[in-house]
């Protein structure tokens, strides 16, 4: 018996041969050995079994009249492709040019007439091992797959939850840094410019109640998100009750459009449930710079620019935008 005892599972031997007596005698013969067998009467007969039930290995003679020995291996191949079992050619034909015809048929192997019963069990029994070896390793490849898999997926979910702020589902700091410190030697190296907005969000009567505060930086880290025009631009959340977003190859202009559409998407935030106003809630002021990065400056010294232009907006009024080309008042 062949290794497939480690399976708990006997192998099943598909005997194909016109002669009913060569086929009783190849039945017993690997039934002797432990082996489960099927018949077929002819090539014809052997590719509809092969249809219904998939066997571990084909003895397979060669010749037979209508569909021959050395076609039906071709079909059977065409027919299962990577699934096609181990076939074991019996013939007659001791000439090179037959067993060449027959391994280009796609045999495995061949085995001639008078029958040596030894051999022909010897190499059904390798025949048999070898497939079971190559299952098993395609299992545990499969396997390797999935265990490989899982591990990419847990690392991306590592990273994401490395990279994302847990309240807000947005950027957090350590990613903005990296992500502009990135953008920067990027557009320095093009001479392109790049543009950082701040928003700082002061509670008031909603700051007295944790659960009412998170859920508001939620919504304005949505709404911020939602005025994002590019792929490229990001939205992180910067501190405590602070947000920022990152505009690379952005003028001074074009931001200044954006904090505009932050401010009124802010400002529209639903509280249907509150009886309150928004600024009654909370105000916020948004503060942004633009620069070309160059050798010069530096990222500390661009979120400098943009942090003193958001003192200037809140020591101007609450609720205003301030850059550094002009102040807009709500």
């Amino acid at each position: 018996m062949t290794n497939y005892d480690i399976q708990n599972k006997s192998p099943l031997v598909l005997v194909v041969d016109d002669e009913r007596a060569l086929r009783l005698v190849l039945h017993r013969a690997m039934e002797k050995q432990g082996y489960q067998v099927t018949q077929a009467c002819n090539g014809q007969h052997c590719l509809d079994i092969c249809q219904q039930q998939l066997p571990d290995l084909i003895l397979l003679d060669a010749m037979m009249p209508g569909l021959d020995g050395f076609s039906c291996c071709s079909q059977i191949q065409t027919l299962l492709g990577n699934n096609c079992p181990p076939i074991l050619m019996i013939t007659a034909l001791e000439d090179r040019e037959s067993v060449d015809r027959a391994f280009e048929a796609g045999a495995t192997d061949y085995i001639t007439k008078p029958i040596d019963w030894s051999i022909l069990t010897g190499r059904v029994n390798r025949l048999l091992t070898s497939r079971w070896a190559m299952a098993e390793l395609q299992q545990k490849i499969q396997r390797e797959c999935i265990v490989t898999a899982q591990v990419e997926a847990a690392h991306r979910e590592l990273q994401r939850l490395t990279c994302v702020d847990s309240l807000t589902q947005i950027a957090n700091r350590y990613y903005f840094d990296e992500y502009l410190q990135r953008e920067w030697n990027r557009l320095q190296k093009y001479q392109l410019s790049l543009s950082l907005i701040l928003v700082n969000v002061n509670f008031k009567n909603a700051g007295n109640n944790y659960q009412s505060s998170d859920r508001y930086l939620c919504e304005i880290a949505d709404s911020m998100r939602k005025c994002k025009r590019r792929g490229a631009d990001l939205v992180a959340r910067f501190g405590e009750a602070e947000f920022a977003m990152v505009l690379p190859n952005a003028s001074a202009e074009a931001a200044l459009q954006i904090a505009n559409a932050i401010f009124s998407a802010v400002n529209a935030i639903d509280i249907a449930d509150n009886d309150s106003k928004i600024d009654e809630l909370f105000s916020f002021n948004l503060g942004l710079t633009s620069v070309i990065p160059n050798s010069e400056m530096s990222v500390n010294k661009l979120i400098s620019q943009a942090e003193k232009a958001l003192l200037q907006a809140k020591v101007s009024a609450n609720n205003r935008i301030f850059s550094n080309l002009k102040l807009i008042l709500s």
